[in-house]
């Protein structure tokens, strides 16, 4: 797989690939996000019977019926009232007004000196010009209709009495009026107000059908609608009433039932029936995808590493985001079949695990996040809405967990206890959905709840333990649990190193705990060196007589021309990366056999060599190289020439070791052996004091203990 992917960026461009696969990645996750968003259409006509029962396949408002009910709650607001003190005193000036054209016209009556009563049609000009008088108190609204019979019964009244009646009436309007009265009760007091003039004694008996009526008529409400505020109520209530919603599983029609303008409406309204096609699920979730795709190869393209791996992420990711999308797709599949919710055995960590072990927390981070958004659309149990936070968090949480277990730079990662603690996360988190759903369960219930929370925690585990092999096989991809593994010693290389060359074994850990401290101080990874250092020597093993560690009775070379000694020297890098490919070894510990050597000078043989031949070109006693390409790489090449001088040192001093560290890094940057790889002057410097104080740790004085008598002769050792 990765030779391919590499072929194709040869060809076409990293950058060309890397938005190849994103689009792949997009039609992939559009595919399986969109039979979850879909709508489903019906084949239905008006006023036939539905062949099936159909189901609101989302939640959609409803405007007719929420319009319906705002016009309810309008309807049933009261109106709100205010009480006008000016309409009580306005009515008894109505009353004193017409008694006065009374008054007015009766004073227009002329009589006959002589006789002791008017002529009757004195009267009747009277009665006219009274008539005319009060014609607009007739047109008024407050229904005042008096006879002739009425006015003439007033006009005839001595003006003591029709004063006194006009007091009268006043009265019984003021002592209506003055209390508030809405129009529903304007009839009721009316009558009262009748009754009470027909019983007052001081209202003549002719004038009692004139007063009714007068009174009756300036009887009306004095509290009337305010109609500001009342306005205003109705709009709150109209506002108050919440949207009227067709709800996702709600029941439109049952089988067999007609399908009537109101159910057909609904069906329009959810986008349910065939005549009405609904795109918008689709273009939502083609930014959705959009998004999430687009960001996951911002977080790829940030990455420090060359186009051709980043290609080589993003398709990991892409197989780890299509296996994950598949186990969802299988559990919305087979959840119909379950009476309870069966989303909480998915397993949430496995895909964070898997990317946080094959590329970084960061990638393995974002990941878990798209496939909790991924895990709201398509986890929905039941018709709970377009997203479900109740999943999308679980496998956040679980996600989250399963990553940030795993710490950085750990060089023992046990799956068994991350599991199990992945699995307690999910129970802290039933617990609390079970708590917040509100509802009851039984027993059998909750102890399923638990069980599948446990379950899905162990099987993250388990599916990534089974899963990594295959990735790293597939991606020839260098995780931190195949470098524990490869540096279990008993690996049948390692063993074969400590068994044909037991000095190069020894060198070779020597080399691998400064190349570690050093790498973990600049921000390396200090298990790949490691891991590397203990491989990096195997090509000692073809000659293993023929390199000093491994001498026991003098030194060969002594006895071989240089010519020969500088083939066999300089043949281990190249026949240790052969075994390497031999055994199929991963590729970084091929580079580290390798390059840590770099292209430097076998400089001994080549001064020997040079005394016999002056013209001898440098390049025959060089390294084939190449030279380090990672900053690893770098530091393990200071490392393997520091061990071997300061081993190589009588009285080794913290400042001769110091003095050795400089000029061993100096020379090799001097030699240009640090061109290659992207380490920076700083970084070397805080190799180098890290690694002295790892080889003063090593080759640290020690005390002399003078010999005693009672101690037979003998020395004593150190633990004396």
């Amino acid at each position: 797989m990765t030779g391919w992917i590499r072929r194709i960026c040869k060809r076409f461009g990293a950058p060309a690939v890397l938005i190849g696969i994103s689009f792949v990645t997009t039609i992939m996750m559009f595919g399986f996000l969109y039979d979850t968003i879909a709508t489903d259409t019906y084949d239905v006509e008006l006023f036939q019977l539905s062949h099936e029962t159909i189901r609101a396949a989302k939640t959609v408002e409803d405007p007719v019926r929420t319009e319906r009910e705002r016009e309810r709650a309008a309807q049933e607001v009261q109106p709100s009232y205010r009480f006008v003190e000016e309409i009580s005193s306005n009515q008894a000036t109505v009353v004193e007004s017409l008694f006065r054209y009374v008054y007015e016209a009766k004073q227009a009556v002329t009589a006959d000196e002589e006789q002791e009563e008017p002529e009757p049609a004195n009267y009747d000009s009277a009665l006219t010009e009274l008539r005319e008088s009060i014609r607009l108190l007739e047109q008024n609204e407050n229904g005042l209709q008096l006879t002739d019979d009425m006015l003439l019964s007033l006009l005839v009244l001595d003006e003591e009495v029709l004063l006194r009646t006009q007091r009268q009436l006043r009265n019984e309007v003021l002592s209506v009026m003055q209390e508030p009265l809405r129009e529903s009760g304007v009839l009721q007091a009316r009558n009262d107000v009748e009754q009470s003039i027909r019983q007052n004694d001081q209202i003549p008996a002719s004038a009692i059908a004139a007063a009714v009526a007068i009174a009756r008529a300036n009887i009306i409400a004095n509290e009337v609608i305010n109609e500001e505020l009342t306005e205003d109520q109705i709009e709150q209530a109209r506002a108050s009433v919440e949207p009227t919603r067709i709800l996702q599983g709600q029941v439109l029609i049952q089988e067999g039932q007609l399908i009537d303008r109101e159910v057909y409406r609904q069906l329009e309204l959810a986008g349910m029936t065939e005549q009405r096609s609904n795109y918008r699920p689709g273009a939502a979730l083609s930014l959705f995808v959009l998004i999430t795709t687009g960001l996951l190869l911002l977080v790829v393209q940030s990455s420090k590493v060359d186009g051709i791996k980043k290609a080589i992420r993003l398709t990991i990711v892409f197989g780890v985001i299509l296996m994950s999308l598949s186990i969802m797709k299988l559990l919305e599949l087979i959840s119909g079949n379950f009476d309870v919710v069966i989303d909480f055995i998915y397993p949430t960590a496995l895909a964070g695990i898997l990317v946080r072990l094959l590329i970084d927390e960061r990638t393995a981070v974002y990941v878990t996040v798209l496939l909790s958004a991924c895990a709201g659309m398509m986890l929905q149990s039941g018709y709970s809405g377009v997203f479900q936070m109740d999943a999308a968090l679980y496998v956040l949480f679980g996600g989250l967990a399963g990553i940030y277990l795993i710490r950085s730079g750990s060089r023992n990662i046990h799956i068994l206890p991350i599991s199990l603690a992945v699995g307690g996360v999910h129970l802290l988190y039933v617990a609390f959905y079970l708590l917040m759903n509100q509802s009851q369960y039984t027993s059998s219930e909750v102890a399923f709840y638990a069980a599948a929370a446990i379950a899905a925690g162990l099987l993250s585990g388990t599916l990534a333990t089974g899963l990594l092999p295959l990735f790293e096989a597939a991606f020839g991809i260098l995780s931190t649990m195949k470098l524990i593994e490869l540096s279990n010693p008993n690996h049948p290389l390692l063993k074969k190193i400590l068994t044909e060359t037991p000095g190069t074994y020894h060198h070779s850990v020597m080399v691998a705990n400064l190349s570690d401290a050093a790498c973990e101080a600049i921000g390396a990874d200090g298990l790949l060196a490691r891991v590397g250092c203990y491989y990096h020597d195997i090509g000692k093993t073809v000659n293993p007589q023929y390199f000093i560690e491994n001498q026991s009775h003098g030194n060969l070379h002594d006895q071989l021309p240089p010519e020969k000694s500088r083939d066999l020297i300089l043949a281990h890098a190249k026949d240790g990366a052969a075994i390497l490919r031999k055994h199929k070894m991963p590729k970084e510990l091929i580079d580290i056999a390798e390059q840590h050597h770099g292209t430097t000078l076998l400089k001994f043989f080549f001064y020997k060599a040079k005394e016999q031949n002056e013209k001898l070109s440098e390049k025959q006693y060089r390294y084939d190289g190449p030279k380090p390409q990672t900053r690893e790489n770098a530091i393990i090449m200071i490392a393997d020439s520091l061990e071997a001088a300061v081993r190589s040192m009588k009285s080794p001093s913290p400042e001769k070791i110091r003095e050795m560290v400089d000029s061993i890094t100096e020379d090799k940057l001097k030699d240009g052996q640090f061109d290659d790889c992207d380490i920076t002057l700083k970084e070397l410097r805080k190799a180098k004091a890290v690694m002295c104080e790892t080889l003063n740790g090593i080759f640290h004085s020690r005390i002399a203990y003078p010999e005693e008598k009672n101690n037979g002769g003998r020395k004593p050792n150190a633990d004396d």
